[in-house]
């Protein structure tokens, strides 16, 4: 049994979650529509990114300047959670919605932890695809390859060769989920297709999550959010606590359990509060890491 003592919890907010019910997703490529991963690219401050792209995420950054931070905040917490989980002898990780890749990526962690790690990227944007195959390049040791696939389609993901070659479903496995799932609505099946990736994984495996959430931020700022990725390559839907936690089914909770996201297990023997970065108060969204009893 893990343990969850779920420090640091927030109080559910009392409004539903922001919906985006008129997004249509685009029919193909357009590097004239603005596109989450490069959106998420800019926020941490890379180059990888389109005029769309940049305009779409000044604006989000405009109505929520805490944005540029979360990605940041984000990034660690993936670092973190990859080592915490290679800790306890994880060596294979099946990372979906990766984005554009970046220095702390999950390939880089988890083979400096074991340099026999296995590591599955998947992704549905060709232009993240194709960074990723070209950072694998610079990484020779473990095994790590690129899937393009949509996480709306997780047979197709589950079934994929390229998947069963480098993932061995009978032993466990670190599925991540981090800073995805608030780009699937819940009329598209969000929760039906976590619970198919769940229930493939064996026991003993992980579920690595983050979400964005309206918790920490004002009315204003989530709706406003929700209202400028109404124009991306997916839509926003910031849940609550209450909405994100389903997503962990009966996996039991690593501590501190589902916290607002800069206070999962912050460097260890640092006091969250007094050294965390300022203005972490203002980062909307949660995360947890969880095993399969």
């Amino acid at each position: 049994m893990y343990e969850d003592t779920a420090a640091g919890r927030a109080a559910d907010t009392d409004w539903n979650w922001v919906r985006a019910d008129d997004w249509q997703p685009p029919s193909e490529l357009d590097t004239g529509i603005p596109h989450t991963a490069r959106m998420y690219d800019y926020y941490l401050g890379g180059k990888d990114n389109f005029e769309a792209d940049r305009k779409a995420a000044q604006a989000a950054i405009a109505a929520y300047p805490a944005l540029p931070l979360l990605a940041r905040t984000n990034r660690q917490f993936l670092g973190r959670a990859v080592e915490f989980v290679a800790g306890r002898g994880i060596r294979q990780f099946v990372d979906i919605g990766t984005g554009i890749p970046a220095v702390g990526s999950t390939s880089e962690v988890a083979q400096r932890v074991a340099p026999d790690a296995r590591v599955v990227y998947v992704d549905n944007d060709p232009i993240v695809a194709t960074h990723a195959r070209a950072l694998l390049a610079g990484h020779p040791t473990g095994h790590t390859s690129v899937i393009e696939a949509d996480l709306r389609d997780p047979a197709t993901i589950l079934g994929h060769p390229a998947l069963a070659a480098a993932v061995d479903l009978s032993q466990p496995v670190a599925l991540m989920l981090v800073a995805v799932l608030h780009f699937i609505r819940d009329e598209d099946g969000a929760q039906q297709i976590v619970r198919a990736l769940r229930d493939a994984l064996a026991p003993g495996s992980a579920l690595i999550l983050s979400h964005g959430s309206p918790d920490f931020a004002s009315r204003e700022s989530a709706a406003e959010g929700t209202r400028i990725y109404k124009s991306a390559s997916a839509p926003l839907v910031l849940r609550p606590r209450a909405g994100v936690e389903p997503f962990f089914g009966d996996f039991e909770f690593a501590g501190p359990g589902l916290v607002q996201l800069p206070l999962w297990r912050p460097t260890p023997g640092h006091v969250p509060t007094t050294e965390l970065p300022e203005g972490w108060q203002d980062v909307s969204a949660y995360a947890g890491v969880a095993f399969k009893p």
